[in-house]
């Protein structure tokens, strides 16, 4: 069988990445540039004409590493959605323009997707519960009956925006979750609210009641610390409930939060005391990037899952609201991975 090569382009935010990577499971290139501020949080357009900006000058780089040209590529992968239209467009029409101007498939991939299927590629799990947490995601998934299943989510706001709506409220910039993780360290708890509704969480009034204690003179690393123990606290309650229900015995921690170390030692007492396996997507592949989106292209294709040729290519478009739950799996029914 021949070694296909997918490149793969993530543009769902603040990172431009852009992953080559073969079917024998070899990455030959990983290139990102992530748009960041001093204050404030994420601009959609400004994060749009970043990655504009960028990205002949990361697909370079791309291909400069992998010692390889456009005409050695099989086909190519982007991220189709969830994520913000002006970011997603960069991306789509970026991936859309390689495509027409070299012949090549175009594959589109479920962001998330991306994120669960990069998981497995970089842990030795085989059938885990997800526990996403990133900026806007927060859900605990499974694959059950065939397709990917949310057992729980964030009702309003995902953990990471969150944390960063908190830090741009304290003067961290964007993205605040490290800066957090770092000022958690020197502070002691405090009660704040715990809300778990079933399945179910919610983040939104905590992080209201944080910024009140915080304009009243609260310890802004008494608050850090308290914040992220109780927002693991609520996901680890959720995802063990998950692991009850679906009897499996693998929790794997992927998106963003996932670097946070302080999540991993939580999931890691938890997985311990039930006799589970717990796994996390290694920091450097944590964050958004092109290769999660050519694994999940090197899925797709295979099974011919979500691909467009010739003049398909031309009606291709983002699917900023699509959810994991949405799509479906043929290569994980089948029980074949790369």
């Amino acid at each position: 069988m021949k070694n296909l090569i997918c490149l793969g382009i993530e543009s769902t935010a603040h990172t431009f990445g852009i992953g080559i990577v073969n079917s024998k499971k070899n990455i030959l290139a990983d290139q990102r540039a992530n748009y960041t501020t001093e204050k404030g949080g994420i601009i959609p357009s400004e994060a749009a004409n970043h990655h504009r900006e960028l990205k002949e000058e990361i697909i370079k780089k791309a291909l400069e590493e992998a010692k390889l040209k456009m005409k050695d590529i099989d086909f190519i992968a982007f991220s189709q959605g969830p994520g913000l239209p002006p970011s997603l467009l960069v991306g789509k029409d970026f991936a859309k323009e390689l495509a027409i101007k070299y012949n090549k498939p175009l594959v589109g991939v479920n962001h998330l997707a991306g994120h669960l299927e990069e998981g497995k590629f970089f842990t030795k799990a085989k059938d885990p519960v997800y526990i996403f947490v990133s900026g806007a995601n927060t859900q605990i998934i499974a694959h059950e009956g065939n397709k990917f299943r949310i057992f729980g989510e964030a009702l309003s706001v995902g953990l990471g925006n969150a944390l960063d709506k908190f830090g741009r409220e304290i003067g961290l910039g964007f993205p605040a979750g490290p800066k957090i993780e770092v000022l958690a360290k020197k502070g002691k708890y405090i009660d704040l609210p715990y809300n778990v509704k079933g399945m179910d969480v919610e983040f939104s009034g905590i992080v209201t009641h944080c910024i009140n204690l915080y304009k009243k003179g609260v310890p802004v690393e008494d608050l850090c610390y308290s914040l992220q123990e109780v927002g693991f606290a609520m996901l680890i309650e959720v995802t063990e409930r998950a692991l009850v229900h679906t009897e499996k015995n693998e929790a794997l921690l992927i998106g963003g939060v996932s670097a946070n170390q302080r999540f991993v030692e939580m999931l890691n007492i938890m997985c311990r005391e039930r006799k589970a396996k717990a796994y996390s997507c290694p920091l450097n592949y944590s964050m958004d990037n092109g290769v999660q989106i050519a694994i999940a292209g090197l899925l797709q294709h295979k099974y011919n899952y979500n691909v467009f040729n010739g003049n398909n290519i031309k009606e291709v478009d983002i699917m900023p609201g699509w959810r994991i739950d949405e799509i479906d799996t043929p290569w994980i029914k089948k029980s074949e991975i790369l």
